[in-house]
């Protein structure tokens, strides 16, 4: 099957041609159309172990079945041979015996290659080395493979029998750009994207199960809204129309909330055009909820109840480790104001400040990207500096200034902020919640402050929707509203460094 040597890619790619043409001569079928799957590679491991436990084989055999996925390793033994089949649980050693396949299909093995798709009837007994094998009665080629997966080496200690595996895909660009191999040669990188799935559907089914309703929400809309980012631009060529790619989904969820649904949620994709770094993809999912008759005291009991869930989703627990750091979900999380902990910092009170030494103060810090910034954007800045990075522990940041927050209804007794939480957790913000503005002649006033800012150069700023403000004019009831990053949350659950890790196919530059 293999040489001891590994040849160019070039060799290597016209090898496996030449077996492709081989196969088509000796009328074999190289592309297969299905194949009866009725053993799983674990599962029957465990089932056959059971039963040897319980003495319950016939002659030391399990029952018969038949076992489909992909080959990644070969061992020739002259008239035997071993492989290892790998499915979605697992590997499953093979044992190949001349005496017992058919003569066509043991001429068969010489041209398989290492990632071939294959399919093995037969029944399970335990080697001499002690490892549950099957014996195959039958073999088949399901899918030729054309291009050698990246598989890495793997060894066997002496001592331990332990099975010992050295990565074969290491530069992560290549990874990101080809997740298919990565997912083929890499194991627990297909446990990341299960534990995605676990989370997403524990988020799905704890809002079910409190009466939200999921919805679907325009990700082509007229105006963009709903945070401050830069969209993504596009155009409908029958209506000749410009349309945004959405940057959330806030303003459409709370539309809902006016027309009755009282209780509503959506997980979608986003697009935010901005940078790439290890916590920002262009493309990226939110959570959105939204509930009638909240506020944002009830939004920070629903998000420490739900965050307990995901983390006990993903690893059955509610503590984990996150880059080295140790983190635990239970709660209460903890609780601050963000003026109180950048006055701290600045040794000044943050609110008093003007505009003018708040931008003294971020250039002394080498604070970047202040083009067209208004107090908000200025103070926000200045927190993610100087108070952000030691929010390790779940962290409820409070109050955030009026001029940051303009959905968010005022602090009752303090309209000089707004009645806003952000979680932050492992230094980065996780969840961002408000006690929505509901009064239409306030939220058309802050929306002409967004446009002034606009005006004056802060490409974030957000447009005046009128079609929003006529939905609030209805009457929009008390209601509170929250936005978890899901991306994040699946990263710091599973342990990954980069957003681009826990997103299947993430945003690269061009292909040289």
């Amino acid at each position: 099957m293999t040489g001891k040597s590994r040849p160019a890619a070039g060799r290597v790619a016209r090898v496996r041609r030449e077996k492709l043409r081989a196969l088509k001569e000796r009328g074999v079928e190289p592309f297969a159309w299905s194949f009866d799957v009725t053993q799983r590679a674990a599962p029957a491991t465990a089932r056959f172990e059971e039963e040897e436990a319980a003495r319950a084989l016939d002659e030391g055999y399990g029952a018969a079945g038949r076992w489909g996925g992909r080959l990644v390793g070969f061992r020739s033994h002259g008239k035997s041979a071993f492989g290892d089949l790998e499915d979605h649980t697992g590997r499953i050693q093979c044992h190949f015996r001349r005496n017992v396949l058919a003569a066509e299909a043991w001429a068969l093995l010489e041209l398989l290659d290492l990632g071939d798709w294959i399919g093995v009837e037969g029944k399970l007994f335990r080697t001499r080395a002690g490892q549950v094998t099957v014996l195959a009665e039958k073999v088949e080629l399901l899918a030729k493979s054309l291009r050698p997966l990246p598989l890495g080496k793997v060894e066997v200690d002496g001592a331990t029998g332990e099975r010992i595996a050295h990565a074969g895909f290491a530069d992560r660009e290549s990874r990101y750009r080809q997740r298919y191999a990565d997912l083929a040669v890499n194991p627990p990188v297909r446990e990341v994207f299960r534990a995605r799935a676990r989370i997403v559907a524990t988020a799905r089914r704890f809002l079910d199960e409190r009466g939200f309703l999921e919805v679907e929400t325009p990700v082509l809309q007229p105006l963009y809204g709903g945070a401050s980012a830069r969209p993504f631009v596009t155009r409908h060529l029958a209506l000749d129309r410009k349309l945004y790619l959405r940057i959330a989904d806030e303003l459409y969820l709370k539309r809902l909330i006016v027309g009755g649904l009282d209780r509503v949620y959506e997980i979608s994709k986003d697009f935010r055009n901005e940078g790439i770094d290890r916590f920002h993809n262009p493309e990226f999912t939110m959570l959105e909820f939204y509930q009638a008759f909240a506020d944002y005291e009830i939004m920070m009991e629903m998000v420490e109840r739900l965050m307990a869930e995901l983390a006990r989703a993903a690893a059955g627990r509610t503590g984990f480790v996150f880059q080295g750091m140790e983190i635990d979900l239970s709660p209460p999380f903890a609780r601050i104001s963000f003026a109180e902990a950048l006055g701290a910092r600045l040794e000044a009170d943050p609110l008093a400040l003007g505009l003018r030494e708040l931008r003294s103060r971020a250039g002394a810090l080498g604070i970047g990207d202040l083009e067209g910034a208004g107090k908000g954007k200025l103070l926000d800045k200045l927190f993610g500096t100087l108070v952000q990075p030691g929010l390790v522990r779940p962290t409820f940041v409070l109050d955030h200034p009026r001029e940051l927050s303009p959905l968010a209804k005022p602090r009752r007794g303090r309209p000089e902020v707004a009645e806003r939480f952000e979680l932050f957790i492992a230094g980065e913000e996780i969840a961002n919640a408000f006690s929505e503005l509901n009064d239409p002649l306030e939220q058309r006033a802050r929306f002409e402050e967004q446009a002034a800012l606009g005006a004056a150069g802060d490409p974030e700023a957000q447009q005046v929707d009128e079609d929003y403000l006529r939905a609030l004019e209805y009457g929009l009831p008390p209601t509170g509203g929250c936005g978890i990053g899901i991306d994040r949350v699946v990263m710091m659950l599973t342990d990954q460094a980069s957003i681009r890790d826990v997103i299947l196919f993430p945003t690269l530059r061009a292909e040289e």
